[in-house]
Parts: structure tokens; C-alpha cells; sequence
């Protein structure tokens, strides 16, 4: 009998839910609109019943089909209570139980379990992508934000609270960029997507580079694919973009490698595209950064996941975790 795990991603406009293979093959998916009218009852319900068309249709493909468990990912998502907690991007107020009111709709599966994004990232790449075999690694999710996982010893690390790992708060400027959760000069402000685009504005208007091919996309337009597709073609501010956004991540990793010693760090998201215009400055910055024990002994690696199911397979991969533990 094939056994299969559910993926639950949540975002703050689409809810994506997959049902996926032990190999990481998504069998069948589909999306719900997550909803701005912050009434979580009629979510709950909408969720359950596309989590069970979900089944009904893997079963139509296949009779011979286990449902092991469903995993979730979701902004502000602990782990140990099951809850998203006044999570900024979602309709929903407060601590909501999500895991309790789902149970109720599954009260016999196997295994139901909930983390942040980030971190379903990183027990997806352990679990299908290029952590196989490792015991200690960070991922780094770059896109709206940027996210981190961190494993320690083949365990995720979540801490006290179930909050811990959150490197992309960490101050790298002091009293620099205003950050989306209202602090200063985080990590998250230069190298997440939108970090991206703030630094192609500031260049241009240091330079007053009326000639970038950046020069005459809006602010609102402006995303890290144009950023990219201008910097193969040579634009001078895009690839200082590039430079820069790798000086300030390889800044971070050098931070986060002397807090954990990885065997590796990994790297998601869309900038991830661009390949050695971001993996070349943030490697070179890293190592600037380390001390000398841990030079030249810790890779950057792009992500194994497949892009476009990559949310639902990590969040997958929480119920392998959960049933090992049983």
C-alpha cells in the first residue's frame, strides 16, 4: 500500500494542500483562497473540505493509498502548541488553534502537526532534498521575508517558546532600513525580494543612473526577476544590487555558522534564480566574515525542492518527522 502525507501551505492569499508520496512526488494539489473576512470557524471548515477532496481524489488515482498524517506550514506557526500567533499577514487575531480545530474534522489521523514556513523548508529538505543524511544544516528561505530553519544534532530547533531560529531578525545595520516587523536594519530588509528592489532605488538615486534599464520600472512594478534579467544583461546597477544583497546575506551566514557550525547552509526562494549573481558575493562575504576554523568548510547550496511544490512538500514532511517519533 502506498503511503502518502498531506501538505497544508498557508499564505497570506492562497492556502496550498498536496498530497505527496515518501519519495516527495505530489501526487494531486489544488489551492483555497485564504480569506481576508478573519472568521477562522469557516476557514477551518473550508480547509477540511479541500484537504478532503484532496483524498478523495489521490484515491480515485490510486485505491492503495495510506493517509499517514497532514502537515502544516504557516506564518507564525508553533509547533509546540499547534497554534499561529498573531501572525501580521493573515485576516485571523491572536493565538488561533489550528491544529485543535482541525483535529476535529480528523480525529483519527495518525498524525497532524504545524510549524512556520521556514522551518517546514527545512524538515523538507532533510526529509527529500539535499539535507539527506545530515544532522545539522540551515536553510534559509529569501522571498516577501526571509525565514531560517535550523538543525542541530537531526532535530529542528524551535526553543522555548517554539519560536527560535529567526535569523533574518537579526540586526545587521544598526539603526538602518525599517524592517516589516517595525524594528531596524534587519537581515530581512536587504535580502529579502523587497530588500532587493530598495537597494535598486538607493543606487539609482545615488548614481542618478537614468540609464539603467531598472530607470523606468515603478516601485510597485520593480521585483527581483526584472533585477535579475537586467543584470544578464550587463546593467551596472543591477549587478551592484546583486553584490550588495550578497555582501549583507554572506554577512549573516558568517553570524549564523559561528552560532551553529552546519555541515551546510541552504538556500530557497526565488532571488535563489539567480544563481552565482547571488551564491558568488554571499559565499566570498561568508568567508570574509568567518573565523579562521570554519573557513572553507561550509557550502552554499541551492534548495533540492522543486520551486513550485516546494511549500507543500515541506509541509509534508512534518508527518515523517512526527511518525519517527512514535
Amino acid at each position: 500500500m502506498k503511503k502518502v502525507a498531506i501538505g497544508v501551505d498557508i499564505g497570506g492569499t492562497n492556502t496550498a494542500i498536496g498530497v505527496v508520496d515518501q519519495e516527495g512526488n505530489v501526487l494531486v494539489k489544488n489551492n483555497i483562497e485564504t480569506p481576508s473576512h478573519g472568521d477562522i470557524d469557516h476557514y477551518i471548515s473550508d480547509l477540511a473540505s479541500a484537504i478532503k477532496e484532496q483524498i478523495k481524489s489521490v484515491k480515485i488515482l490510486n485505491e492503495e493509498v495510506e493517509i499517514l498524517g497532514i502537515g502544516i506550514g504557516a506564518p507564525n506557526g508553533n509547533y509546540y502548541n499547534g497554534t499561529i500567533e498573531y501572525a501580521p499577514n493573515l485576516s485571523f487575531q491572536g493565538v488561533i488553534h489550528l491544529v485543535k480545530l482541525l483535529r476535529n474534522h480528523f480525529p483519527d489521523m495518525a498524525a497532524l502537526a504545524l510549524t512556520n514556513d521556514a522551518n517546514a523548508a527545512a524538515i523538507g529538505e532533510m526529509i527529500y532534498g539535499g539535507a539527506k543524511g545530515m544532522q545539522n544544516f540551515v536553510m534559509f528561505t529569501l522571498g516577501t521575508g526571509v525565514g531560517s530553519g535550523l538543525v542541530v544534532n537531526g532535530d529542528l530547533v524551535y526553543g522555548s517558546d517554539g519560536f527560535a531560529g529567526e535569523c533574518g531578525h537579526t540586526t545587521l545595520v544598526p539603526g538602518g532600513r525599517p524592517c516589516g516587523c517595525s524594528a531596524l536594519g534587519h537581515l530581512e530588509a536587504y535580502c529579502s525580494a523587497p530588500g532587493m528592489k530598495r537597494t535598486a532605488f538607493e543606487l539609482m538615486a545615488h548614481y542618478n543612473a537614468n540609464d539603467s534599464l531598472l530607470a523606468d520600472k515603478s516601485y510597485k512594478e520593480l521585483d527581483s526577476k526584472m533585477i535579475y534579467d537586467a543584470a544578464v544583461k550587463g546593467d551596472k546597477i543591477a549587478l551592484e544590487v546583486f553584490e550588495k544583497t550578497g555582501a549583507w546575506l554572506g554577512q549573516g551566514l558568517a553570524d549564523t555558522v559561528h552560532h551553529l557550525s552546519p555541515e551546510a547552509i541552504f538556500l530557497f526562494g526565488g532571488p535563489t534564480a539567480a544563481g552565482d549573481y547571488i551564491f558568488k558575493p554571499t559565499k566570498e562575504n561568508m568567508e570574509k566574515h568567518l573565523l579562521p576554523i570554519f573557513k572553507d568548510k561550509i557550502p552554499i547550496l541551492p534548495s533540492k525542492l522543486k520551486a513550485g511544490d516546494a511549500a507543500i512538500v515541506g509541509a509534508s514532511a512534518l508527518v515523517w518527522k512526527e511518525l519517527d517519533k512514535k
